[in-house]
């Protein structure tokens, strides 16, 4: 099976590319890559100390990038007002654990996601099996053992408001992980999907340097239930975005990002499923606790 549905280059998102080093996708919107995926930070530029969130967390080694950029972008000692968290796997808390001490800075989560979080659970393997390239080959490698940030955990708020975000809401998008979140501004549109979709095949180191725009299901090496993954993939293309920043590949947006995203929720067992997987037939989930591993 093939997970690629191929776009034009108008699905790719206007972005201004600032000196910060982020790409700006709206005024109070950009994010930036980071090796193998994109931290997102939400704030008008030069804000200030606590006006603004940062999204995810990345990968390790990347504190010291996160924080120059957060200095270039809202100031000197300008510190976020809540770190928000997609989900918990290696590639998106990378730096969380040192980030949240030094900014002395709550960090929010679906509550699916916090034994992963405060130290009492691993997640399941990695999975080499679904084929697609060199990351998912190595992906038994891939950490997935539990950060303890327990001092700083927060729930999301149960009215699906996020705090230091006015206009946005949260939204329960599992399959990736149990406590997978997408974020929402109704506003204008515009979706943080985490690893919900992605915009790059991210199971291929060569898609994954290359960068070009087009819609896939999450990825294949890490995700646990399929079917969840799929209910989640009709939601948000249900919402018709305008606007789209996944945790890995380029922001886009527009109509051929739309309909695409409409493919990939029509089609998702045939587009988006690997031919063999470990979690096909016996998903990891919460509710019979085989996704949350002793660490």
């Amino acid at each position: 099976m093939t997970q690629q549905i191929p776009l034009g280059g108008k699905s790719r998102a206007v972005e201004k590319d600032r000196d910060d080093g982020t790409h700006e996708i709206a005024p109070d919107l950009a994010y930036e890559r980071l090796i193998m995926v994109n931290v997102v930070f939400h704030g008008l530029p030069a804000s200030g100390d606590r006006q603004w969130v940062l999204i995810d967390a990345g990968v390790t080694g990347t504190k010291g990038v996160i924080k120059r950029t957060a200095r270039a972008r809202f100031g000197a000692g300008a510190r976020p007002s809540a770190i928000i968290l997609t989900h918990g796997h290696f590639d998106h808390v990378g730096a969380l654990e040192d980030l949240a001490a030094e900014w002395d800075v709550p960090v929010y989560a679906h509550a699916l996601e916090h034994p992963y979080l405060s130290g009492r659970a691993s997640y399941p393997p990695g999975d080499p099996s679904v084929g697609g390239g060199l990351v998912a080959a190595l992906s038994s490698l891939y950490p997935t053992h539990p950060v303890d940030v327990s001092g700083r955990l927060m729930p999301l708020p149960a009215d699906g408001t996020l705090p230091g975000m006015p206009g946005w809401r949260w939204l329960h998008t599992p399959g990736h992980s149990p406590g997978h979140v997408s974020l929402w501004r109704e506003a204008d549109r515009t979706l943080i999907a985490g690893d919900a979709f992605v915009t790059t095949a991210s199971e291929s180191a060569y898609a994954t340097a290359l960068q070009s725009p087009e819609i896939h299901g999450p990825p294949r090496y890490f995700t646990i239930d399929w079917e969840k993954s799929r209910v989640s993939v009709e939601a948000l293309a249900a919402l018709r975005p305008e606007l789209v920043v996944t945790g890995h590949g380029r922001a886009m947006q527009g109509e051929t990002m739309r309909k695409a995203l409409q493919v990939l929720a029509r089609d998702f067992m045939q587009v988006a499923l690997p031919a063999h997987g470990r979690y096909l037939d016996h998903p990891a989930r919460a509710e019979d606790g085989s996704a949350y591993l002793a660490p």
